[in-house]
């Protein structure tokens, strides 16, 4: 077993031969999920204005008073009203409003009573200079890096692309992937089956697990054990794919076609075989054009194994992602160990 490769040799040599995929511009309504490619700054200083966070009114503070005279009303999304610098005057404002020029305090809605335009404070009402204010520039400077290349698009950067003017975030493009089962024995989950025959289930679990990382461009295929049936149907992959990800075919067995049929189109074995349980006969290489393919064992936990270990990672890395830290709940928890 010592002329094996290690686990971590397979993935090293997978990185270094998996070559960037390309970016593209889409639509941010299109965006939630995908990996960017580019750096995000503050388009302006954050707030832009000294912000208002709940309904109340504006004052200018003073020490003592308790009484203060309706001077205008400030609605939210509309350019500050001027309160002047009268200590009695008040401004009604709204959550998210900007603060009227002159204004330090804001006293809220439940802390006064207001009869026509005369406003008194409740005697448990208090207030103090700069309260309930969002000062403008106070979460960050305008220019500042908010989100850089290779960070997944969740719901929480998705709000800061919209609230920056990122209406086209530049994103890594999502490869085309080809999944393959290969054998003779394999039918259709909704077909007649036989004694001597399985239900194919292992392009439907690595489509998930490829799905559940954002892998979502896929085409699903079935190929017999027939070596020129394979070799033609994988020369019309390559033409059509980013990526293969093959399952079965690749082990000891009379009908083991795969890696001779890679081998006749071109695709060069960077290995075959990893000290891995479950997954042993993993076979990885690169087409002449650069296409990574991946064939995987035929034995459904290890073809998952292999997937989860091995191809969404490089795939992810590929992609761009800072994978270390997000790929936390995306692929299932195997554990391999050696053969």
């Amino acid at each position: 077993m010592s002329d094996l490769l290690t686990v971590e040799a397979a993935e090293r040599l997978i990185s270094e031969a998996l070559t960037p995929f390309p970016g593209e511009t889409i639509s941010l309504e299109h965006a939630a999920g995908r990996i960017l490619s580019q750096p995000v700054r503050a388009e302006r200083s954050l707030p832009p204005y000294d912000r208002v966070i709940l309904d109340g009114i504006a004052v200018r503070w003073q020490a003592g008073v308790t009484r203060y005279r309706l001077e205008g009303t400030q609605p939210a999304g509309q350019p500050p009203l001027s309160l002047g610098s009268d200590h009695t005057a008040a401004i009604a404002v709204m959550t998210g409003s900007a603060l009227p020029e002159g204004a330090d305090t804001v006293i809220p809605r439940e802390d006064f009573t207001i009869r026509d335009d005369s406003i008194t404070l409740l005697p448990n009402g208090t207030a103090k200079r700069n309260q309930h204010i969002h000062p403008e520039g106070a979460d960050c400077a305008a220019g500042t890096l908010l989100l850089d290349a290779g960070t997944r698009l969740t719901p929480p950067e998705m709000a800061i692309l919209a609230a920056n003017g990122v209406a086209h975030p530049f994103v890594s493009v999502i490869p085309s992937i080809a999944i393959i089962s290969t054998g003779d024995e394999l039918v259709a989950p909704d077909a007649p089956v036989q004694s001597w025959q399985i239900r194919r289930s292992n392009e439907y679990a690595l489509s998930a697990s490829l799905a559940r990382a954002g892998l979502t461009r896929q085409a699903l295929y079935v190929v017999p054990d027939d070596l020129t049936v394979l070799s033609d149907s994988l020369a019309t992959l390559l033409h059509q794919h980013d990526v293969l990800v093959l399952s079965g075919g690749v082990s000891m067995g009379q009908f083991d076609f795969v890696p001779q049929a890679l081998a006749a189109l071109g695709v060069k074995c960077l290995f075959h075989k990893v000290a891995q349980r479950p997954g042993k006969p993993f076979w990885f290489g690169l087409s002449a054009k650069g296409q990574p393919v991946f064939a995987l064992p035929g034995n459904p936990v290890s073809a998952l194994a292999c997937c989860s270990r091995h191809v969404i990672p490089a795939l992810l890395r590929a992609q761009g992602l800072d994978h270390s830290p997000c790929l936390s709940g995306l692929l299932p928890p195997f554990h391999l160990s050696p053969p």
